[in-house]
């Protein structure tokens, strides 16, 4: 299978699975609108994918809005599906070591995205979460603590880092998808914008 892979939860990620994995990630938090359809480009290199699966957040409201609606406009545009997967849980479905583990993103502002999961099969299961709290708070339950919230707060949650794969990302959209789960593209923001009216 042919995937586009676009996650805005932390570093913009934009990978090409296929027989070969191309991947582009951008630290620029500021400019997704302006780089996500490039590094699309780039990483297609003329090619069309059979779906896209895009990290629904928990993440800011700006970058995350920014991710997927440049996943569903390009699958507009080809006519393919988009499948949406919790950032929390493309980066436990990356996570190497041994489960349950601790998921954490950056929310700013002191706090962080977080929600723990077990193992099951091809797929990772919530046990809790996800929940935006302080670090601080987050230390006081069970580690081990990866991802870049993890590695922001390392001071305190002694975390490790941890990027999306976004094969692993792709396999678990594909087994999700074929249990009948509900890969809805809804974004969870988990708190109100910066900005509001």
């Amino acid at each position: 299978m042919r995937a586009l892979v676009i996650d805005t939860s932390s570093l913009s990620t934009v990978a090409f699975v296929a027989e070969q994995v191309e991947v582009l990630r951008s630290a620029d938090a500021r400019h997704h609108v302006e780089t996500l359809a490039p590094m699309a480009r780039e990483v297609l290199a003329g090619e069309v994918p059979e779906v896209i699966v895009a990290g629904t957040g928990p993440a800011a409201f700006t970058g995350l809005r920014a991710g997927l609606v440049t996943a569903r406009t390009l699958g507009r545009a080809w006519s393919v599906p988009v499948w949406g997967i919790g950032s929390l849980d493309a980066l436990a479905v990356s996570y190497p070591g041994e489960f349950p583990v601790t998921t954490v993103l950056d929310a700013r502002r002191r706090e962080v995205y977080a929600a723990r999961f077990t193992r099951r099969d091809d797929d990772v299961v919530a046990e809790w979460g996800p929940e935006v709290l302080a670090p601080a708070k987050l230390a006081e339950r069970e580690g081990p603590f990866v991802g870049p919230g993890a590695v922001a707060y390392a001071d305190v949650l002694g975390g490790t880092a941890l990027d999306i794969d976004p094969e692993a990302m792709v396999a678990l959209a594909v087994a999700r998808q074929r249990a009948g789960v509900d890969l809805g593209t809804e974004p969870q923001y988990l708190r109100r914008p910066d900005i509001h009216g």
